[in-house]
């Protein structure tokens, strides 16, 4: 590695010249990624929910729905509306009440459990059946057309309405991300390190690392919206500690080496060797993301791993080429460092450790029930601004016509007549049904099959299947709804076993089973992941158990904020959060447990041992704390989507609490279990005398 280290810093201008030329097809792959703004797409494949979704593309060649709220409009201009909403690219039907009875049949004629659906005072409802699926850009770019075509008289509710206004807020604010992490960034880089221009060449080899990253995302077809919005900030926050490594070693190396180059290949093969062993942790934390169910957090961990080991490579490649090439002005810019000397607080945190301890004793019970009892929340919509256009016809849909969600039954379109009538009125005689409709239902009410227009029966029945609508005024993602929804599937079931009930609301009650499950599943693997290494690296047992406890604890400090100040979480956000603050804090304590084995194993006394591997870490923890916080506290001050936000919220503060829990706790567990953990570790037995 040594030789390679040289090599890059003898080439340092062609190591220049090519990591800015691999910017522009970084770039382009950056430009070409799709990115998925449907959280909902990412369930998999084999539950019935999705399955069903796939059979109305397929059979009934539809598969999103929005519902148009017209106001003021008289019969004529709301034929006219319909007329040109299927015009519309991409909206394949529009189902109203003239696709039951023509215009020259007046209103009053129809049946009251027909005329409830689509009229209320001068309101009247409309249906948008679309081609494709509710994340498909086909979809959001027929709803953007629709609005210019329905005016402001007309409100388009439903979840592709709300996916449509997720991508416009999200690609407004994104680009704020970035500035705001990367200015915080290099406040925090200025007031920890002792020149004014070393911060903006970290900020570089970083930006230039997170750029690659970006752009290979290209191979993978697409990412979330949530994995792009993230990515950026956590590879800052994670990644900045290897930059400070290399130039940290480099300066060391120059103490002892006078040629620069030869200094610098030192510096390169050692931070190599270190930062490897430091970015571990790192990877398996998102590694473990890749064992959930739900596919979102595969497309994170996946696009966050490339990103840490990328890090690594610009860390040891491009970084040390930058700081050759402008060492003369890291020289003329230095200045002392404006973190004050922590030896006396280090001091007081041995002299007590009964302290930290008992701290821990009393705060850990109700840390653990608190993250336990968090409260989540998967409705995709909630949290966002009131103000968007999906929110105001969502509510108008809520408020004038009582349906807060529409659930799809498909059955076999062979089912005997009298069977398919039995099901809509045992599902209309459930708690929070306000209709539930289907060609039985029309045709019972003294309307003969064969006067029905041919549009609306082909539109609800296929050779195999035929589709039935209820309509609920509960809301998605509550308690009511799933056992609405669990309700309907026992009354389809009864009569078709092979029925299935899909819709926005049932998908998001298999969303909640599905991540209750891979919540459990990536803490689980997570936990074991970062104990084996821990295990491997120290060679202990008894190390990786204290470690991994430390930082737990800090992660139920931190979820436990969230219980006990009342504050609701999105479904997605323990889970992402858990693995991150375990791999990315872990290396805190990792940190001083090396120089306090270190110390021990050259015979000093615990102590001793102990206080100086705090002295000599300490600005080190600061700093890496420091590093996460600033990279992801004004994304949270300045987003307005709730999923991204209380993501960055949970780390900004989990990244504090760690650096707090490191400092004080871990070196107080290493003084109280001393004895047992020299008589645990390899190559420490001889050290439990001291």
């Amino acid at each position: 590695m040594k030789a390679f280290g040289k090599l890059i810093a003898r080439y340092k201008f062609v190591v220049i010249l090519v990591a800015v030329a691999l910017l522009i097809p970084s770039g382009i792959g950056y430009i070409r990624t799709k990115i998925n703004y449907d959280i909902l797409s990412y369930l998999p494949d084999s539950l019935e929910t999705v399955y069903g979704q796939d059979i109305m593309v397929r059979d009934f060649g539809k598969g999103a729905f929005s519902m148009v709220i017209v106001e003021g409009m008289g019969k004529r201009d709301e034929a006219k509306l319909e007329a040109a909403m299927e015009g519309v690219e991409h909206v394949e039907e529009v189902l109203w009440y003239d696709d039951i009875m023509g215009l020259d049949i007046p209103e009053e004629m129809l049946p009251e459990r027909i005329r409830k659906i689509f009229f209320h005072g001068d309101a009247t409802l409309m249906i948008a059946l679309f081609d494709n699926t509710t994340s498909a850009e086909s979809t959001m770019q027929a709803i953007q057309e629709l609005r210019k075509v329905v005016g402001k008289q007309c409100f388009i509710s439903g979840m592709a309405g709300i996916v449509t206004d997720i991508k416009a807020l999200a690609m407004s604010e994104m680009p704020m991300y970035v500035v705001i992490a990367g200015a915080l960034s290099l406040i925090v880089l200025m007031l920890t390190t002792t020149s004014f221009v070393v911060p903006l060449i970290f900020l570089s080899s970083i930006g230039v690392a997170i750029v690659y990253n970006m752009g290979t995302n290209v191979f993978l077809g697409q990412i979330s919206y949530i994995t792009q919005a993230l990515v950026a900030v956590l590879q800052l926050g994670v990644t900045m500690d290897y930059s400070i490594f290399l130039l940290h070693s480099y300066e060391t190396a120059k103490q002892t080496i006078e040629d620069r180059e030869e200094a610098m290949g030192e510096a390169i093969s050692e931070t190599f060797t270190s930062v490897i062993g430091s970015s571990t942790t790192t990877v398996a934390g998102f590694a473990a993301l890749i064992f959930m169910t739900f596919a979102l957090g595969r497309d994170l961990g996946v696009v966050m791993i490339k990103g840490v080991l990328i890090g690594v490579i610009c860390c040891t490649t491009f970084l040390p080429a930058m700081v050759l090439t402008f060492e003369k002005a890291i020289e003329k810019t230095k200045h002392r460092s404006f973190i004050p000397s922590m030896d006396k607080p280090s001091e007081f945190i041995i002299r007590h450790p009964a302290i930290w301890i008992v701290i821990f004793l009393i705060v850990i019970v109700p840390a653990y029930r608190g993250n336990n009892a968090v409260q989540l929340y998967y409705n995709i919509d909630k949290g966002l601004p009131d103000t968007l256009d999906s929110a105001i016809a969502n509510r108008k849909l809520a408020e004038e016509f009582n349906m807060s969600n529409m659930h799809i039954l498909m059955v076999d379109s062979q089912l005997p007549g009298k069977d398919k009538l039995r099901i809509l009125d045992e599902i209309e005689e459930l708690d929070g049904v306000q209709w539930a409709l289907g060609i039985s239902s029309i045709t019972s009410s003294m309307i003969p099959e064969d006067m029905l227009p041919r549009k609306l029966v082909s539109n609800l029945r296929t050779d195999n299947y035929e589709l039935m609508m209820v309509c609920s005024d509960y809301s998605a993602a509550t308690p009511e709804v799933n056992a609405q929804i669990a309700r309907i599937d026992e009354i389809v079931s009864k009569y078709d076993p092979k029925g299935m009930v899909i819709g926005e609301a049932p998908l998001m009650k298999d969303l909640e089973d599905v991540t209750s499950v891979d919540l459990v599943r990536v803490n689980t693997v997570s936990v074991l992941a970062i104990f084996v290494i821990v295990m491997l690296v120290f060679k202990s047992i008894t190390l990786p158990a204290i470690l991994v406890t430390v930082i737990e604890f800090a992660i139920f400090i931190n979820m436990a904020w969230s219980y006990y100040t009342g504050v609701q979480q999105p479904f997605v956000a323990p889970v992402v959060v858990g693995t991150i603050q375990l791999g990315a804090t872990v290396d805190y304590a990792i940190l001083m447990t090396t120089h306090y084995v270190r110390e021990r194993k050259g015979g000093l006394a615990k102590r001793e041992a102990v206080l100086n591997a705090h002295k000599s870490s300490v600005i080190s923890i600061i700093t890496s704390g420091l590093s996460l916080f600033s990279a992801t506290v004004g994304v949270a001050l300045y987003s307005n989507v709730d999923m991204i936000k209380a993501i960055v919220v949970l780390l900004a503060r989990g990244a504090i609490i760690s650096m707090v829990v490191v400092i004080v706790l871990l070196p107080a567990m290493l003084l109280t279990f001393d004895k047992v953990i020299c008589c645990t570790t390899i190559g420490m037995k001889g050290c439990a005398k001291g």
